[in-house]
């Protein structure tokens, strides 16, 4: 049981995991991409952030990825967190470990505050991200549309770094120490 990096080739898995969310409000996506662009999704995530997948006996069970907050330069210091479980595999600790993992890689990368982005309501996730120190910052009423309804969004935030004077830019993700990376993945898996 480890946390590993997503590959491009671990497309069909995760989307596998993904489908069992397309059709409720917990993605806005209406449509549940092709393997290709799923593909295509994981590699370009992996150019400038993490893209974490828990693995058992060879099976992915759930991933956790990061991505910008916003596209300015200024908001490099931010970075928006977003985790799929397969369902069957919920409540044994795993999003902690995958949610953890991201955010001590992106300390590493320099990033200073996450947030987590939370269709209202979703018990599940709300609670994950308050055990792990978020704190509620907004809500954005009435922000997405999907299948005939409309949903608020709840922000959550968390620091992960000081808010020094004259930050370092942010590292992308491959220009890390690899052993580094192994230290946090290790760390975070069984």
């Amino acid at each position: 049981m480890s946390i590993r990096l997503a590959r491009p080739e671990d497309s069909a898995a995760l989307l596998s995991i993904y489908s069992q969310y397309i059709r409720t409000p917990i993605t806005f996506e209406y449509d549940l991409p092709t393997q290709e662009e799923f593909a295509q999704r994981i590699s370009s995530t992996l150019e400038h952030y993490p893209y974490l997948v828990w693995e058992e006996k060879g099976a992915l069970l759930g991933y956790a990825y990061a991505h910008p907050e916003r596209e300015r330069e200024a908001y490099q210091f931010n970075s928006e967190l977003s985790i799929y479980l397969d369902r069957a595999a919920s409540g044994r600790g795993i999003g902690r470990r995958l949610y953890s993992a991201l955010m001590d890689l992106l300390v590493l990368q320099g990033v200073k505050t996450a947030y987590g982005v939370v269709t209202d309501p979703n018990p599940a996730s709300e609670g994950l991200h308050q055990s792990l120190g978020f704190r509620r910052v907004g809500l954005h009423r009435n922000t997405g549309f999907k299948d005939g309804k409309w949903y608020d969004v709840i922000w959550f935030e968390k620091d992960l770094a000081p808010y020094i004077p004259d930050p370092t830019p942010v590292i992308p993700f491959p220009q890390l120490y690899d052993q580094a990376v192994a230290d946090v993945l290790s760390r975070h898996s069984l």
